[in-house]
């Protein structure tokens, strides 16, 4: 049978395969994360802070959204609508906000899990079955979380397409049978073959017991069908919350949907942080009128003086107007104000009084002071606020995070936190274009700091630090100040001021400071340069952490804050002052210095007698010539305070005033004359010390105040006259030069010191300078003196320019050059040289110390020796007898010697005392000491045969080789001493040598032939130019002319016209011009002194026709072994000797020559060493001595007893002395002896000794007997 398969035929595509729509469904896993943020109570996110919203809202959360950042991604976008955001406006979907803000009552975060209880259910939800219940009993369930199954969601159409579906459920509560209400309803829509699984929690808020139902919404499908879309209640958990509230602490919970990312994404929060205290509203009311039209209240007061933004107090006394705080709408007059009442109304003229009072701009946290604002002593609520000053109050006074528990508000100078704070919060230019407050504070410090530490730092981001004064904590700002006193040579200490400043090397002309950025959250830099510091000083950078800054135009402000006080307030001033100025003065015043000796001229001291307009003073040196314009006169008043007056004449010693003074000020109060030509320096106390009860020691910096509109403005320091503001100033008169050497952190240092008198209207100045006619060094100082550091010898041109406050230079600079001597000039001989023995082998030299800083600071003391006693050694033939002492030494303990010890200073530059200073040791000769060599290298048959390195025999003296190629040589002895064993052996020196200047290389170079000024005459010279060339006056040099035709020959350097790279000797002829030659300079021993005559011969008092060198020296040194020298043995390193004992059988010495300089060399003429035992006594027996030994027994041997010293003696050797030439003396005493009993001693040695006792028979008898034996050495 055929069957037939009959359709309509021709619909559709024959080869179309089914499709599968995609696996949309995929289980869900939320993650919660708590984040401590603050201390509490915090202002809260910043972003609807700035828009006013209340806390708590929704709209508040979704704006607090904005300010959430996960993984640098903020979950709502800024654009977005803060009461109805869209999807497309989340970057992140399914997040929740549950933020706490740290009041002390905050609820607990619901939905933290603290322990769960979870139960099967296990069951088909159906439609037909009308939902599935459960009901839960347990009173400590908070909530419930309903897990439901989908084994699969997806449908099959006619053509086999596999297709997504939905299902529609909800979850209905019934609190003690009261009956279902719907909680919650979904749709689950799309498609998965897999089994799909969701959460519901609910929260319950009735009584138990609690019936929880799932209703299946959507119809049932068939069974078998092509539709599958069933679901299990599989799991109902019981749910009892964490209910921790965290008082006092800002924290913030989120859930989101694990899905979004692959790890717990990193955090970021943009909040306004703690809430702190302000100052409270002015305690004085006004009185004034007021009407209302609508929403606007005009307030008429006379010249109220309040500005647009502040706030006030109104408290209509009459009249329907609605108290309450209010700001002032813009445009205020000088007699009225408006701003917008909380109601619409009209009212007539009525009274009312206000208060101004400070309030926070919530778009910046800048507290606003109105004008006139009197702080009256309290506090008010807390608000947030960006205020550094509050930030510190809050900080001492709060007991959880800071030092409440020590400090309270009646511990803390609240007004000079007041008053720091109003500076702070001034507003000034942001550097782009805006206003910001001057100082502001947003730090997160998030881990604990060293108290004092953690003050300072938020003190100094407003420029202020904490001092304690008048039993309170109270703060120094660095803000415009008034001086409040006045000082001069006549209050205070003898000492006067001494003055100190910074080193070049340690300005910075580079300021990075890192700040954190709003914008891009993360940490930023700004970067300030100095571009005239860096044309001086070159690139010298900086790294600043910009503490609590977040924003560009405050870092900017610190950069330049710190270039500006690094460059013009680098100056420390330090005095002493009695008790009634260091009781009134305080860290952080502003003060006025008159020092003579930098202003040139007095112009302050004590009063005589004085009305309230005439001041009598106790100086009338030129007081009536005192010039310039804008005189004024500033006295101190018996209450403390300065009071300053125009001047209207001067007649001798009494001075007029323009008006009265408000009191009279006392006899010996202090006063103080200032115009346009000579100002008063003004310096900001930084400390306060109590010396002893009656003195303190203050310390004061730079203070220019000026610095401020430089520092916020860019614009330089202005000028006294306005009017004049683009004319060129007139260059400085009276330009001055002084020369010092000052010390410096323990460094003697020259300097030049610039000064000039004041030109009217002009507050800085260029100052340009150059060196020997190298390149210019241009500074700007805002002070009329400058100094030059670290000067040398050599001609300084320096060129002093007016600035006007245009920047302008003026048209012309007082020039002045100025020939500075440096630290060329030697130092004083050394004074009060006394000699104290101290050993028979040491003794003390004492002397007064140095009166020069550059010899105290950084130069030496050098102690030599010659082995002269008749007063003839010098310097120059003596040699270092120890390493160069510290220059501010006074004594040193040396080796005891015969001869003479010669002492000279030397300088930090290299330069020696002119004169030397000495005194003459004779020892006596010593009889308990035995002498075994005089060993002399330069009187042997051939002198100095020893090893010679890098030096060489001239003349029969040992002397350098060639100091421009090496300035160190050795000499080691001919001989070596061997002693046959080892032994202690004493050792003393024998050495004497002269240093010269010598022959150098020949060097090639330029010469002219002309006339100069030698000696106040005009006379020929020749003068060469070698750069560097490091000759001094006195010096010879061997001339050869190459052309020009200037007689060659040996010259002698003069002192006239010497420079660092010129020098001329006298000649003879006509010009030439510039010409080559070559030049050495000369051994002058060799040419001075005829070859084989001693320098005793020639010269006895150790003086020659040439420059005096006192850079070079020679030691000797000893190293020893105690095997035999002869076979290989091993031996010390060498050691300096004097004198001294040394324990070894060989001895081996060396003698090490050396120079400081090229063309320096020395000549040994005498070298040796002596060698001497000192005597030594050995006995066998010690009557009463704690180590005694019994005496000794003879035995009756017929060949006697060998006794054994305990310690051998030397007794010579064939080149020592002669063998056996010292053999020691022995004693014996026989014990208990019989008549006619005697001893026989024989074969004494170094060693011991044998020693026989007979009777009277000649026969050997024991007998007990000690001995004594003297000899020298004691040998080991």
């Amino acid at each position: 049978m055929t069957k037939y398969i009959i359709g309509a035929g021709g619909g559709g595509d024959r080869n179309r395969k089914p499709t599968r729509e995609p696996d949309t469904l995929n289980s869900k896993q939320f993650a919660t994360v708590q984040d401590l943020i603050s201390e509490g109570e915090i202002e809260g996110f910043a972003t609807p802070s700035k828009a006013g919203l209340t806390r708590g809202t929704e709209t508040y959360n979704n704006a607090g959204l904005k300010d959430i950042i996960l993984d640098n991604t903020p979950v709502l976008t800024s654009t977005a609508s803060n009461t109805s955001p869209t999807t497309s406006d989340f970057n992140f979907q399914d997040v929740e906000l549950t933020p706490r803000f740290g009041t002390a009552s905050q609820n607990h975060v619901a939905g933290i899990v603290g322990s769960q209880s979870s139960s099967s259910v296990g069951v088909e939800v159906t439609a037909a079955g009308g939902g599935v219940t459960r009901q839960i009993t347990n009173t400590q369930v908070d909530a419930a979380r309903i897990t439901v199954t989908f084994p699969a969601i997806q449908k099959t159409n006619d053509e086999g397409d596999i297709l997504g579906s939905s299902v529609s459920l909800k979850i209905q509560v019934q609190y003690n049978g009261g009956g279902f209400s719907d909680i919650i309803s979904d749709t689950v829509k799309g498609r998965t073959a897999d089994a799909y699984q969701k959460d519901y929690r609910v929260d319950f808020t009735g009584a138990f017991p609690i019936d929880v139902k799932v209703v299946r919404l959507t119809a049932d499908a068939a069974s078998g069908g092509q539709l599958v879309d069933a679901f299990n209640w599989t799991t109902l958990t019981e749910i009892i919350d964490d209910k921790q509230d965290y008082p006092n602490s800002a924290y913030m919970n989120l859930r989101f949907d694990s899905e979004q990312f692959s790890s717990i994404p990193k955090r970021s929060f943009r909040i306004r942080g703690i809430k702190t205290r302000i100052p409270s509203a002015n305690t004085a009311s006004t009185t004034a009128t007021y009407t209302q039209s609508t929403t606007t209240i005009t307030v008429n007061s006379n010249a109220h003086g309040l500005a647009e933004g502040d706030s006030i107090i109104f408290d209509a006394t009459s009249g329907a107007g609605v108290d309450g705080t209010y700001q002032l709408l813009p445009s205020p007059t000088t007699n009225s104000f408006t701003f917008t009442a909380s109601n619409s109304q009209t009212v007539s003229s009525s009274n009312c009084t206000y208060k101004i009072t400070p309030h926070v701009d919530l778009q910046t946290g800048r507290i606003n002071y109105p004008n006139g604002y009197i702080f009256n002593g309290t506090m008010a609520a807390a608000q947030w606020n960006s205020c550094p000053s509050m930030a510190l109050i809050d900080l001492l006074t709060t007991e959880r995070y800071g030092f409440g528990t020590h400090i309270s508000d009646t511990d803390i100078d609240l007004y000079s936190f007041i008053e720091a704070s109003k500076y702070a919060n001034e507003l000034v230019s942001d550097g782009f274009g805006g206003q910001e407050a001057r100082f502001s504070f947003n730090a997160n410090i998030q881990g604990s700091k060293e108290a004092f530490s953690l003050i300072n730092e938020i003190g100094g981001v407003m420029r202020a630090y904490p001092i304690w004064s008048a039993g309170k904590i109270s703060l120094a700002q660095d803000r415009p100040t008034d001086p409040s006193y006045l000082f001069s040579l006549a209050n205070v200490a003898e000492g006067g001021f001494a003055y100190s400043g910074s080193s070049l090397k340690q300005r910075h002309t580079v300021i990075s400071v890192a700040y954190f950025n709003m914008d891009s959250r993360e940490i930023d830099y700004e970067v300030v340069e100095d571009t005239t510091a860096q044309a001086k000083l070159g690139i010298v950078k900086k790294d600043v952490r910009g503490f609590g800054i977040t924003s560009r135009g405050q870092a900017q402000r610190l950069g330049k804050a710190i270039l500006f006080s690094e460059q013009q307030e680098s100056e420390i001033v330090n005095f002493s002052v009695s008790m009634d100025a260091g009781a009134i003065v305080r860290p952080g015043a502003v003060i006025s210095i008159n020092d003579p000796v930098r202003a040139g001229e007095r112009r302050s001291g004590r009063i005589n007698t004085a009305t309230t307009t005439q001041i009598t003073v106790d100086n009338v040196e030129n007081l009536d010539t005192f010039t310039g314009i804008n005189k004024k006169c500033s006295v101190i008043l018996p209450d403390g305070s300065i009071e300053t007056k125009n001047v209207t004449g001067i007649v001798g010693s009494v001075i007029t005033l323009d008006s009265a003074l408000g009191q009279t000020p006392n006899a010996n109060s202090i006063w103080l004359l200032q115009s346009s030509t000579l100002e008063a320096q003004t310096y900001r106390v930084v400390s306060i010390q109590e010396q002893d009860g009656i003195n303190y020691a203050i310390t004061a910096l730079t203070y220019v105040s000026g610095k401020y509109a430089n520092i916020e403005q860019g614009i330089s320091l202005p000028t006294r006259n306005v009017s004049l503001l683009n004319q060129l100033k007139d260059p400085p008169s009276n330009v001055t030069v002084d020369e010092r050497i000052v010390v410096i952190n323990a460094v003697a240092r020259t300097k030049l010191i610039i000064s000039w008198i004041n030109v009217t209207g002009v507050s800085q100045y260029l100052v340009q300078y150059r060196f020997n006619n190298t390149n210019w060094v241009s500074q700007t100082v805002f002070r009329t003196d400058f100094e030059i550091l670290d000067t040398v010898a050599g001609p300084y041109e320096i060129k002093v320019y007016s600035i006007n406050a245009a920047l302008n230079l003026s048209a012309s600079s007082t020039d002045v050059t100025f020939n500075a001597v440096g630290k060329t000039d030697p130092p004083a001989d050394v004074q009060n040289l006394t000699i104290e023995p101290v050993t028979n082998k040491l003794i003390r030299l004492r002397w007064t110390e140095s009166t020069d800083a550059d010899v105290i600071h950084g130069g030496k003391v050098y102690v030599r020796h010659s082995n002269k006693t008749d007063g003839s050694g010098t310097f120059q033939n003596s040699v270092d007898l120890i390493e160069a002492l510290a220059g501010n030494t006074t004594e040193a303990v040396v080796p005891s010697l015969d001869g003479e010890y010669i002492l000279k200073f030397r300088d930090d530059q290299g330069n020696f005392s002119t004169g030397e200073t000495s005194v003459i040791l004779d020892l006596p000769d010593l009889i308990d000491s035995q002498q075994v060599l005089a060993d002399r290298e330069d009187t042997d048959s051939t002198p100095f045969a020893g090893t010679k390195t890098n030096c060489s025999v001239v003349s029969s003296a040992l002397q350098l080789t060639d100091p421009a190629s090496n300035l160190t040589a050795t000499y080691d002895f001919a001989n070596t001493i061997d002693l046959g064993g080892v032994f202690s052996l004493n050792l003393k020196r024998l050495i004497q040598s002269i240093g010269f200047a010598s022959g150098g290389q020949t060097i090639t170079a330029t010469y002219v032939r002309t006339t100069a000024t030698v000696s106040s005459q005009t006379q020929t010279v020749i003068e060469i130019t070698s750069n560097s060339h490091g000759r001094s006056a006195g010096d010879y040099v061997d001339f050869v002319a190459l052309t020009g035709g200037a007689t060659d020959g040996v010259f002698q350097i003069l002192s006239d016209n010497l420079t660092t790279n010129t020098f001329q000797f006298l000649a003879s002829g006509s010009a030439i011009s510039s010409s080559n030659c070559t030049f050495a300079f000369v051994n002058t021993i060799d040419t001075l002194i005829p070859s084989g005559t001693f320098w005793d011969d020639y010269a006895p008092n150790g003086n020659f026709d040439g420059p005096q060198v006192n850079d070079t020296s020679a030691s000797i040194s000893v190293r020893t072994t105690q095997t035999d020298p002869s076979s290989s043995p091993t031996y010390t390193q060498f050691n300096t000797f004097a004198n001294g004992t040394f324990k070894g059988r060989g001895f081996q010495f060396r003698v090490n020559l050396k120079s400081e300089n090229t063309g320096h060399n020395l000549s040994i003429q005498q070298l040796g060493i002596f060698a001497a035992f000192e005597s030594r006594t050995e006995r066998s027996y010690v009557s009463g001595g704690s180590t005694s030994t019994a005496p000794i027994s003879s035995g009756t041997s017929g060949s006697g007893l060998d006794v054994t010293f305990g310690s051998p003696f030397f007794v010579g050797t064939s080149s020592l002395g002669g063998a056996n030439a010292f053999l020691p003396s022995v004693g014996i005493t026989i014990q208990s002896a019989a008549a006619g009993e005697y001893f026989v001693l024989s074969s004494v040695t170094g060693t011991g000794f044998n020693i026989s006792i007979k009777d009277s028979s000649n026969n050997p008898v024991n007998k007990q007997f000690t001995f004594q034996a003297v000899g020298y050495g004691k040998g080991g």
